[in-house]
């Protein structure tokens, strides 16, 4: 664009000739301005809120069933049932704490920065984007690995294994480009 138009539009030239990381396409990524994110979740067809109300429901077909057992003289039904109800009730809280799980991958800048959520604990990295290497290649199957400063974090544990090469190639052509 010839500066003479921009200023006969009262454009700011700079403005328009920031780096164009929006003409990349992504699959995993969305693009915000010249932010790129890479959100990576648990695949989790339960909210820990309705996973709370699917257990109290439980306990209420359970107690009220073992409550009509033991009036009826079925003396053991009632502490099998409190058995069932603590035993599940484990397994629902940790279904419901790691349920929130995620990986988080931001790139703006000159910074690339990794968030790790695992059971509410919050692991933090943050590399300079052009020291940042990814691995693996394209045709391996593992986690991918992203490295630089003397600091490695693994991230895909919430991709397919057979997706990983193309979200380790989408992150390496966001680097090249941003």
């Amino acid at each position: 664009m010839p500066r003479q138009w921009l200023s006969w539009c009262g454009l700011q030239p700079a403005v328009l000739w920031a780096p164009p990381v929006t003409g990349l396409v992504f699959r995993f990524a969305t693009v915000s301005g010249q932010r790129i994110d890479w959100r990576l979740v648990r695949n989790c067809s339960v909210t820990p809120a309705q996973m709370g109300w699917m257990y109290l429901s439980l306990c209420a077909v359970s107690l009220g069933i073992a409550t009509f057992f033991w009036l009826l003289g079925a003396r053991l039904v009632m502490p099998f049932a409190w058995l069932e109800i603590v035993v599940v009730g484990l397994a629902f809280a940790t279904y419901g704490r790691h349920a929130a799980d995620g990986e988080r991958i931001s790139l703006q800048g000159s910074r690339l920065v990794v968030e790790l959520e695992t059971a509410g604990k919050l692991q933090r990295a943050e590399f300079d984007r052009s020291w940042v290497r990814v691995e693996p290649k394209t045709g391996d199957r593992s986690l991918i690995t992203l490295s630089g400063q003397g600091r490695s974090v693994e991230v895909g544990r919430y991709v397919r294994p057979e997706l990983r090469p193309a979200l380790a190639s989408e992150i390496r052509m966001a680097l090249r480009a941003a």
